[in-house]
C-alpha cells in the first residue's frame, strides 16, 4: 500500500510490535498508514504494550482497516476486537487477506458475519485487490484529517488526574458552564475542544478526561480517556498540567508532567485550589513541589483557584512566555559566542585521559528548541545538563523542554 518494502514480514505471529507510521500517496491524496502489532483480549508481558499501541492507533486514526486472515477465518479475539471498534466510533474497512485467487473468495464471504459490512478481498503477498482497496480508502477518508486542522489559534491541552479542576478552570475562563462538572472523579469522559477568549487572545483548549491511572493499568472508558489525553498532548503546543494543591502530589501527577515533556510540549503547571491552603502549608508545599518536580525546574507555575477565578489573570502571560520560549531560535553566531565563553571558563571533564574539544554548535530546530553540539569526544551527562542550564539562563528558555545532543566530529589539530 505504501509502494515500498519497509514493514518486516514473516509467517511467525507477533513480528510487528511497535506501531509504525508510514507516509503514502494514492491518486494525488497523501495520508499516513499506521501499522500496529497484533491486538489481544488478555495481553501479558510485552503483549500489553503492543495491544496498548494498537488501541492508541485506533483512537488516533480517521479510518481503521481491520485485517483478517481469510484462510483461518474469524477467531474469538476478532469478535472482541469488533466490539472495541464499534465503541471507538471510527469508520472501519473489513479486509480479508490471503484471497490469492477466485477460489479463495468463499473464505472471505464468511466474514460478513462480523457485522462490519462487505469484506474487501486482497492478497498482500501478490498485490491482488490492493488498488481497489486504496480507491475505497481514499473515498472513505475525510478531506482533512482530524490531526491536521490548524486554525491559527494556540492549542492548549488541559491534563491532570480526575477532579483536580480542569473543567472548573475552563468554565471560569469561558464564563459559562460548558463542561460537565461534578465532585465525582472522572465526569469528563471525552476530549472536547473549546475556543476561549481571555487575556487578549483566543485559545483552543482541549479539555481531556483525567488520567485515573496509567494507560496499561486502566480499562474500559478510563482507558480510552488516557489514550485521548496522549492524543491531546500530540495535538497541543502547550500543556496545562493541573494539580490539586489541597492534596499530596502523587506519582501519577509527576508522570503526567513527564508525558508532556516527552511529547516535547511547552509546560505550565497550575496549582489549583491554592486559596484553600493556609500560609504555613503553602511554604511547605512550595518546597515539596520543587523537590518532586526537580527534573522540571523550568516549567512555568501558576497558583490559582479555578472555582473563584483568583489569579486567573496570571495564566495568559504564563502561556505566552512558555510558547515564546518553545518557538525561540538563537542565531548561530550568537550561540557559538556563548558556547566559546562558557567552555573557556568551564571546559568539559577529561575522559580516559583525553580532553574533549567542543568545535561548534547549531540550533537544529524549535518547538521545542533542539541544539546539536559537535565535539571530538563524549560529553558527560552532567556537563550536558550544565550547558542546558546555562542556555536557559542566558537566553531565557522558560516553560519549554530544551534538547541538547552531541555529535562526534573528527579531531582537527590544524
Amino acid at each position: 500500500m505504501i509502494g515500498r518494502r519497509e514493514a518486516i514480514v514473516e509467517d511467525t505471529p507477533g513480528v510487528t510490535r511497535d506501531r509504525v507510521k508510514y507516509e503514502a500517496e494514492w491518486n494525488g491524496r497523501r495520508f499516513f498508514l499506521i501499522d500496529t502489532g497484533g491486538w489481544e483480549v488478555k495481553p501479558e508481558g510485552i503483549s500489553e504494550k503492543i495491544t496498548a499501541g494498537a488501541e492508541a492507533a485506533i483512537a488516533e486514526a480517521d479510518l481503521v482497516m481491520f485485517v483478517i486472515d481469510a484462510q483461518v477465518g474469524a477467531l474469538d479475539e476478532d469478535e472482541s476486537l469488533v466490539n472495541l471498534l464499534r465503541k471507538s466510533g471510527k469508520k472501519v474497512l473489513l479486509v480479508a487477506n490471503k484471497i490469492d485467487n477466485a477460489e479463495d473468495e468463499s473464505d472471505g464471504y464468511a466474514l460478513w458475519n462480523l457485522g462490519l459490512g462487505e469484506p474487501r478481498f486482497v492478497s498482500a503477498l501478490h498485490g491482488r485487490g490492493s488498488g481497489d482497496l486504496l480507491d475505497l480508502l481514499i473515498q472513505q477518508m475525510p478531506e482533512v484529517g482530524t490531526q491536521q486542522v490548524d486554525d491559527g489559534f494556540r492549542r492548549v491541552a488541559l491534563v491532570g488526574r480526575p477532579n483536580v479542576g480542569k473543567s472548573s478552570l475552563l468554565n471560569i475562563l469561558a464564563g459559562s458552564t460548558r463542561s460537565l462538572v461534578d465532585d465525582a472523579e472522572g465526569t469528563t469522559r471525552d476530549a472536547v475542544d473549546e475556543l476561549i477568549e481571555f487575556g487578549g487572545s483566543t485559545w483552543r483548549f482541549i479539555d481531556t478526561a483525567g488520567i485515573r491511572r496509567r494507560a496499561h493499568q486502566a480499562s474500559g472508558t478510563d482507558y480510552y480517556a488516557s489514550l485521548r489525553t496522549q492524543i491531546a498532548l500530540e495535538r497541543a503546543e502547550v500543556a496545562l498540567v493541573i494539580f490539586d494543591a489541597s492534596q499530596i502530589l502523587t506519582e501519577q501527577d509527576i508522570r503526567i508532567v513527564s508525558m508532556a515533556d516527552e511529547a516535547g510540549k511547552a509546560i505550565v503547571v497550575v496549582m489549583n485550589k491554592w486559596d484553600l491552603v493556609d500560609e504555613e502549608r503553602q511554604l511547605v508545599l512550595d518546597k515539596e513541589i520543587e523537590r518532586q518536580l526537580e527534573r522540571y525546574p523550568w516549567a512555568q507555575r501558576v497558583n490559582l483557584s479555578a472555582k473563584t477565578g483568583w489569579h486567573r489573570d496570571r495564566l495568559a502571560p504564563a502561556l505566552r512566555t512558555a510558547l515564546t520560549s518553545w518557538e525561540k531560535r538563537i542565531p548561530t553566531a550568537k550561540l557559538n559566542a556563548f558556547l566559546g565563553e562558557l567552555v573557556g571558563a568551564n571546559p568539559p571533564p577529561v575522559r580516559s585521559g583525553k580532553q574533549p574539544k567542543i568545535k561548534f554548535a547549531t540550533q537544529a530546530g524549535t518547538c521545542p528548541p533542539k541544539f546539536v553540539i559537535f565535539a571530538t569526544g563524549f560529553l558527560e551527562n552532567a556537563y550536558r545538563r550544565f550547558i542546558e542550564r546555562r542556555l536557559r539562563e542566558d537566553f531565557g528558555f522558560i516553560g519549554t523542554p530544551v534538547e541538547v545532543a552531541v555529535k562526534l566530529k573528527e579531531r582537527d589539530d590544524a
